[in-house]
């Protein structure tokens, strides 16, 4: 007589076991998908968001860096300039393009480092895109003197 545990030893599990099987295999699979999705995407997200800009700036025989940090929590855009040989120094901006419009000036006089309050949205715009956007360093005798677009990252001299 053979046992009732080994009766189906070696036999096919049927076909209605099978899909089930199968199903539910699938199933956990779509769901462990689906939980590395909603993981993921954040993740995505934030790599594309650059809280720390730089630009390094030439014109009219001078050069420098400007490196910007982004605080979005606070609302803050804060800034070191590097300009070791410019004299005369009256502003900085951040401009729309290369010779676009103002998008916000960097203090009411110039300081070579400093924060001030910005936009929720002008912030966002800065971390996604800060290609589209260019640092101009204004002097008594020629507004926007030195210029630089910024970058993802610090500027280095």
């Amino acid at each position: 007589m053979v046992p009732a545990c080994l009766r189906n030893y070696g036999r096919e599990q049927s076909t209605r076991e099978v899909p089930e099987a199968m199903r539910s295999r699938f199933l956990a699979g779509v769901a462990a998908a689906a939980a590395t999705a909603a993981i993921a995407v954040p993740v995505a997200l934030a790599s594309q968001m650059h809280p720390v800009l730089g630009a390094h700036l030439a014109g009219m025989g001078e050069h420098g860096v400007a490196n910007l940090q982004l605080k979005a929590k606070s609302g803050q855009l804060c800034w070191a300039f590097e300009l070791p040989t410019t004299k005369g120094i009256t502003g900085t901006s951040i401009h729309t393009g290369s010779k676009g419009p103002v998008l916000i000036k960097l203090g009411k006089s110039y300081t070579a480092t400093g924060c001030t309050k910005a936009p929720a949205m002008t912030l966002e715009h800065l971390e996604t895109k800060p290609g589209t956007y260019w640092v101009f360093v204004d002097t008594k005798g020629h507004p926007g003197d030195l210029r630089g677009k910024l970058f993802a990252g610090m500027a280095h001299m």
